[in-house]
């Protein structure tokens, strides 16, 4: 997948609101498949950031489900809630830079004064020139400008956002004090080296706020693949709000064949009989990225 110079490093990037289910898996296949092909790394970072969200114990069973399908990452698992003095940081960076700015509108406010962008409202830029007097909390929002952000994605080709028009002015911090995951994973993608992000297609359009805030923070941008997800019979993605089935250990061998067949893998000649390394030596072997069906099976 790349040309870069830099050792190919890559991640998976959960989020412990629930158990891995297929979708989830095909992610992580994914990225694997390329990191191993490309003789490179593969980190793990748990998004846990939004504590609310997040269920007890999920992590800590993602963990465990990787390691029964035979995954194995490099380095220490890294944790977004034990990193917001990095997220701090580089908040306080774009602070002195005049980059960012306090907001205390609700979300109510917003709705009834933005235009729709390709991600629901848009924040028509309310508090920039100076906030109400309030004791609200108060969120930190990024100056989004009227320029555009350009990039190459593997699957996707040339992708273009007029930022103020399309997205506007994003939230980095929350008036709860927690940090948005937008800001957090492009300071752990440049923390960890990650070179290369195979990713779902649904995380697309947040892929030029990232590339905006690396900008910003002189930080270097990984190349970028957005894959098909997986959906239910409703085409709608699979997850925990669409009641996705967990995986289960005691199946291994036939998901793992179903999510390298839904990668666009020749699977006519695996068998869920075989031990979990040859299996994934065989896919790796096999691997392909731009064989990856551009819409999902």
């Amino acid at each position: 997948m790349t040309n870069d110079s830099r050792l190919y490093v890559g991640r998976f990037a959960p989020s412990p609101t629930g158990p891995l289910h297929f979708g989830s898996l095909v992610a992580a296949v994914a990225s694997y498949l390329d990191a191993r092909s490309n003789e490179g790394s593969w980190l793990i970072r748990m998004e846990d950031l939004d504590k609310p969200r997040e269920m007890p114990g999920a992590a800590d069973d993602i963990l465990r489900t990787l390691t029964a399908f035979g995954f194995e990452w490099d380095g220490e698992v890294v944790y977004q809630s034990q990193r917001y003095e990095a997220y701090q940081a580089s908040l306080d960076k774009l602070i002195s830079r005049d980059r960012v700015y306090t907001c205390s509108c609700s979300r109510r406010e917003i709705a009834a004064i933005a235009h729709a962008g390709i991600e629901g409202p848009v924040y028509p830029g309310t508090c920039r020139s100076g906030m109400r007097q309030t004791e609200k909390a108060q969120a930190w929002r990024i100056k989004a400008s009227a320029s555009h952000v350009i990039f190459n994605d593997f699957f996707q080709g040339n992708i273009d956002h007029q930022m103020k028009l399309d997205i506007g002015d994003f939230i980095l911090k929350r008036a709860d004090g927690l940090f948005a995951y937008q800001l957090a994973v492009v300071v752990d993608d440049a923390e960890t080296g990650i070179t290369n992000v195979v990713r779902g297609v649904d995380l697309l359009n947040s892929t030029s706020r990232h590339i905006l805030l690396q900008y910003l923070l002189t930080l270097p941008s990984p190349q970028y693949a957005h894959i098909p997800v997986v959906t239910n019979a409703q085409g709608k993605k699979l997850s925990k709000q669409t009641h996705a089935e967990p995986v289960h250990v005691k199946h291994a061998g036939h998901y793992l064949i179903d999510a390298f067949h839904f990668l666009g893998i020749d699977t006519s000649y695996y068998s869920a009989s075989e031990s979990l390394p040859a299996l994934w030596k065989q896919a790796v072997k096999d691997w392909r990225l731009f064989a990856v069906p551009f819409k999902a099976n």
